[in-house]
């Protein structure tokens, strides 16, 4: 082995076990914390929990991932380049300051905006030009802001959203280690890393809620890591997206359907398909092993088709969605034949 391999093995070990480390330790800190500070979420009509239960432990998920990803991109080959690993790592702190203050006390919905739109913009205009044109920092944008909200209306039962991190991450870093590109794949897998320090306290029953803090900046890391595989190589969005199809279907539709209802899409609710199965007797840890079988079952393998033939990328990708499309009406037609039968009985 080379000295240069040798330090590029230890640098990437070292960033994937930092991020772990300190996500654990962090989270652990944030339970105390959360208590202290008297950041507990407490059950409701619209939440699907039935104890008291701190919020803002994902925190440690940030911390873990400033630790691990921006070394990993920075110092790795195939780095994206300094600038946009700053402008990711300013992004990151950004959306995740502005969720710690709205996990403190509930903020109004502008400045919340306007922070994710100044920091997705940042990490945009980074990516944009390295591309033929600055112009694709525009659909870039929409597509990040949208990804940070998703994954915050994603974050409604135990484990979900870290174990959709989890799988992110590690199948992004699959995806880029194939294509050649160590720095994005280690980055992926302290994604990955970092979520699954606070997995830990987050499984059913949970000891500790993500908060906003760590919901948006999931979103945010998501959508930084599929950018950046766009970047690298254009034909690796396909995959990326199929990763995340599972969340995309069910927060657009559900969102869609909401707007078309003229409800007030913007306020809390429980109609996500996660959210009815929850609500009709399915246990949170029985509802996320069903999430990750679509993961493994579905998108591993149509991802590991669309990369090996790019050609065929696109079909891949419209085929997952529109059948994960038809699962979530599916789920929902279920939901409803439930209630109605608990209803005349």
């Amino acid at each position: 082995m080379t000295p240069a391999l040798a330090d590029a093995g230890s640098v990437s070990i070292g960033c994937v076990v930092a991020a772990f480390l300190v996500a654990f330790a962090s989270v652990r800190l944030a339970i105390a914390y959360a208590r202290r500070r008297g950041m507990v979420d407490a059950p409701g009509r619209r939440r699907s929990h039935t104890m008291p239960t701190p919020r803002g432990g994902g925190i440690g998920i940030v911390l873990g991932a400033l630790v691990g990803m921006p070394a990993s991109l920075l110092l790795l080959p195939g780095s994206p380049g300094a600038a946009t690993v700053g402008a990711f790592t300013v992004a990151v702190i950004a959306v995740a300051a502005i969720g710690w203050l709205d996990d403190h006390g509930s903020l109004p919905i502008r400045p919340r905006l306007l922070i994710q739109l100044a920091a997705t913009l940042l990490f945009c205009i980074a990516v944009a030009s390295g591309t033929t044109s600055l112009l694709w920092s525009i659909p870039l944008l929409l597509a990040g802001v949208w990804c940070i909200n998703l994954h915050n209306f994603m974050d409604g039962i135990d484990g979900l959203a870290a174990q959709q991190a989890m799988f992110f991450g590690a199948a992004s870093a699959a995806l880029a280690w194939a294509a050649g590109n160590p720095a994005i794949a280690i980055a992926g897998l302290a994604m990955a890393a970092a979520a699954l320090g606070f997995w830990w306290f987050n499984r059913s029953p949970a000891r500790i809620f993500m908060g906003d803090v760590g919901s948006g900046t999931l979103g945010l890391m998501v959508f930084a890591m599929s950018a950046m595989l766009w970047g690298f190589r254009t034909n690796l969005l396909w995959p990326a997206l199929i990763f995340s199809s599972a969340f995309v279907v069910d927060a657009t539709l559900t969102l869609l359907v909401r707007m078309l209802r003229g409800a007030r899409w913007y306020t809390p609710h429980r109609e996500h398909l996660y959210q009815w199965l929850v609500r009709r007797g399915a246990s949170h840890r029985k509802v996320a092993t069903g999430y990750l079988a679509w993961n493994v079952l579905v998108c591993i393998p149509v991802a590991w088709i669309a990369f090996r033939l790019p050609a065929a990328a696109p079909a891949c990708f419209g085929v997952v969605y529109l059948l994960g499309a038809a699962v979530w009406r599916t789920g929902k037609r279920y939901g409803l034949r439930r209630r109605e039968r608990h209803v005349s009985a």
